[in-house]
């Protein structure tokens, strides 16, 4: 139940198409990617910060 198949990938495809457009998909997978990089750079900057916080209470 966990997987999708290409079936259910291209009704999926094909909703956001009809709700958003054709137009406005570039748009929403520019912002998708960039707030994924945002969080991939927060979440490395805050690696050390925990690691430091660990030592601290040791």
């Amino acid at each position: 139940m966990g997987r999708l198949g290409l079936t259910e990938i291209l009704v999926i495809v094909a909703i956001v198409i009809l709700l958003f457009g054709g137009k406005k998909i570039p748009e929403l997978m520019k912002g998708l990617g960039s707030g994924i990089k945002e969080f991939k750079n927060a979440a490395k900057d805050d690696q050390p910060a925990a690691k430091k916080q660990e030592e601290e209470t040791k």
